[in-house]
């Protein structure tokens, strides 16, 4: 037996390339003894995850703990995160739909971004208690301050209405992108919300790598790319009604709107800025330690003026 347990040769080679050796053999023969020897065709799994904290299933768990409690109160709990960023134009988009036989939608056969169409950035809000969405559609750069007007809009048009006695509200969160817990911008403009709508808001970010976890993930994001599934994007008002009609069976509804702001990138924030509000661990791995250069779970409050941010 040679070591080599795997190849990426089809049947019809191995039996061309066994036939060449003096053993005649059909690329079904082939298939049949492969298939006896408890082989498959298989791709990749994405299993090892690598070095993890030794406290992250404590991570969730504190998480978790955190939204029933803001829910218990009738406090809001959302999810918040940026869509994959979408060309714009009659481009082919993944996936099939029903159409008259042989009457496919026809699009371009190459997809080169056109430099003067920025591509739509869909940021969203998904309320973990009413199974509700909300996405704003940006069509300038991903950053901190697109990130926390997306929160302003769901808030005016959405959560005011929905929790209009509530004093907090949780936000959950990837521990990267432009909600990320290194961002001094995000601190920032969280505090100037948090301000204008007199809420004391706590941010939970999730360990590094988990994004998958984040609920908007696969309560809205999945569904929304499934609704337009071969469907060209043509416009961006085209990406926000489709979006805004998603629907399930189990009451998911979204809401979407479209952000022709200029978010500029590299907006600093110098350290008075940033001195102006003021930190306040929690209790759960709030020592800001940064194991091998890489933070596993951030948690950013905002109440009032003030600004809690707990690192383990």
């Amino acid at each position: 037996m040679s070591p080599l347990r795997w190849t990426c040769k089809s049947t019809r080679q191995l039996a061309d390339l066994l036939t060449a050796q003096g053993h005649p053999i059909s690329h079904m023969k082939v298939a049949q003894l492969l298939h006896a020897l408890h082989y498959s065709l298989q791709g990749n799994a994405k299993i090892k995850e690598g070095k993890q904290h030794p406290d992250r299933d404590a991570q969730f768990r504190y998480i978790h703990r955190r939204g029933k409690s803001f829910l218990g109160r009738g406090w809001p709990v959302i999810s918040v995160d940026t869509k994959k960023k979408e060309l714009v134009g009659n481009y082919a988009n993944s996936g099939q739909e029903w159409q008259p036989a042989g009457e496919p939608v026809e699009v371009d056969v190459h997809d080169f971004p056109d430099p003067d169409v920025p591509k739509a950035v869909p940021r969203g809000v998904y309320d973990l208690k009413h199974n509700l969405g909300w996405v704003t559609v940006g069509c300038s750069h991903d950053t901190a301050s697109f990130a926390v007007e997306s929160i302003r809009r769901w808030w005016r048009e959405m959560g005011h209405a929905l929790y209009p006695q509530a004093e907090q509200i949780l936000i959950c969160a990837d521990s990267g992108g432009s909600n990320g817990y290194r961002y001094r911008l995000w601190k920032v403009e969280l505090s100037r919300w948090a301000n204008e709508t007199g809420l004391d808001v706590t941010v939970c970010h999730y360990p590094s790598g988990t994004s998958k976890w984040n609920k908007i993930e696969h309560r809205l994001f999945s569904y929304i790319t499934m609704n337009w599934r071969g469907r060209p994007l043509t416009s961006y008002q085209v990406v926000v009604n489709l979006i805004a009609a998603t629907t399930t069976d189990t009451g998911l509804r979204v809401e979407a709107d479209l952000d022709t702001d200029v978010y500029p990138l590299k907006v600093k924030v110098t350290d008075d800025q940033l001195a102006n509000i003021h930190l306040h661990p929690h209790h759960f791995h709030g020592e800001c330690v940064l194991p091998q250069s890489e933070l596993e779970v951030a948690f950013v409050g905002v109440s009032g003026n003030t600004l809690a941010e707990e690192h383990p």
